[in-house]
């Protein structure tokens, strides 16, 4: 193996090299071209290079980690958004459906209130599977983040403050986002809320 101080040229020794016939050293500048590397220096800025070249791919395969976690996570808030908003459109069948089935008992067409009965169900099941939670608070504790109140009874001796008597429209939230608040009727001992 060749050791560095024996690559390395001093300048005495290059005094006593005789010129070639060419007319150059190997460490003289060619005519028209740059000077040539002494071999250690040479080693070293390709070492640098070789780190920097490096570092670079580093940083880039981080970067594109970073994107590519970035982009999933961007699709599914935009699905989680979509399925919201599908949701969102169907609360008024959801509403009818509630109605129809609340008042149609009873009813000479019993085999259609039947159906409905089960389409309903049926249609509740999917959607709570999806992330569809209902909200219907009568007789919980008033929640301003969860229930909108649309009237309110006074409070009496049987009945406590800030609780909910009745449910005007249920509410419902969708994957843990409130999506509608629930309309209630609100006992209340000041008279308002």
């Amino acid at each position: 193996m060749i050791e560095n101080k024996d690559l390395e040229e001093t300048p005495e020794m290059l005094a006593d090299d005789p010129v070639p016939e060419g007319g150059e050293r190997a460490g003289d500048p060619a005519p028209g071209n740059l000077p040539l590397e002494i071999p250690v220096e040479a080693v070293r800025r390709l070492e640098d290079e070789l780190a920097e070249l490096r570092d670079r791919q580093l940083r880039l395969a981080a970067e594109y980690d970073n994107f590519r976690k970035r982009a999933a996570r961007e699709r599914e808030e935009l699905a989680a958004r979509s399925q919201a908003a599908l949701v969102v459109r169907l609360l008024d069948v959801l509403d009818d459906l509630d109605r129809v089935v609340a008042g149609g008992a009873g009813t000479e067409n019993d085999v259609i209130q039947q159906a409905l009965v089960l389409i309903d169900r049926k249609l509740r099941k999917e959607l709570e599977a999806a992330g569809l939670e209902r909200i219907d608070p009568a007789g919980e504790r008033f929640d301003p983040t969860l229930h909108e109140a649309v009237a309110v009874l006074p409070a009496g001796d049987e009945k406590p403050d800030h609780v909910v008597a009745a449910t005007f429209q249920v509410g419902y939230r969708f994957k843990g986002s409130l999506i509608r608040p629930a309309r209630v009727q609100v006992y209340s001992a000041e008279g308002h809320l």
